[in-house]
């Protein structure tokens, strides 16, 4: 196996790759779900789990350190060959851009000398999103977008929506049908900081992880459940 830029672990056989990125503040059991459902649809060799360094639309200081974040992410990928932490959006300076990590990938393809497909994975919300991103119009271009439902969130946009916003390119985007899962970071962030159980909401490592180094915590440890 071939360590990319950013050390992300893709191997010359890994030809179909998903990107699931996000802050991960923290990784919990959604994540995972989400990554392997896709995976079985799309048969995807491997599921890279991207945490994003310094996220554009959050200042820095409404997440946790970058390094804790990863370590949440190493942690829960562990257990499944076919995920992987990606670095690249960590190791790099300035605000991650999909963009710029789909560029980066798409040369680690090259230069390993295999023709590699990216399925970039979206939630429906994030798709709405899509066109305030930086270059939106390129990344359809860089690679397949795998589009998931979220709870409590508006329908997907449809063909019209993604025909006026990536003209030339709705073929890129593929509707894939997952169970969505209720959590949230921000739910086991609050929990967290309440004393709350989060127990089987994420990992029993990244719980343990949390507890560990103390994250999330706005309550004195004797008051903690």
């Amino acid at each position: 196996m071939i360590q990319a830029a950013g050390s992300a672990w893709i191997a010359p056989a890994d030809r179909r790759v998903g990107i699931l990125g996000g802050t991960f503040d923290p990784i919990h059991y959604a994540h995972l779900a989400v990554a392997d459902e896709v995976r079985e649809a799309l048969k995807l060799d491997r599921v890279l789990f991207v945490p994003a360094g310094f996220p554009p639309h959050k200042p820095a200081t409404d997440v946790a350190a970058a390094q804790d974040r990863a370590a949440m992410v190493e942690l829960a990928v562990a257990g499944n060959p076919a995920f992987s932490l990606c670095r690249i959006e960590l190791d790099r300076p300035g605000p991650s851009y999909t963009v710029d990590t789909l560029d980066l990938l798409t040369a680690e393809g090259a230069r390993q000398g295999v023709e590699r497909e990216l399925f970039l994975i979206l939630s429906t919300e994030a798709l709405a999103g899509l066109p305030s991103w930086r270059e939106p119009r390129r990344i359809p271009a860089l690679c397949h977008i795998a589009v998931v439902p979220r709870l409590a969130t508006e329908p997907a946009p449809d063909a019209a929506w993604l025909e006026d916003n990536f003209p030339g390119s709705s073929d890129r985007f593929l509707f894939v049908e997952t169970v969505p899962l209720p959590h949230s970071s921000s739910d086991v962030r609050s929990r967290a900081a309440a004393g709350d159980s989060i127990r089987y909401l994420l990992p029993p490592a990244v719980e343990t992880y949390i507890h560990g180094h103390r994250l999330y915590r706005s309550v004195p440890e004797d008051r903690r459940k």
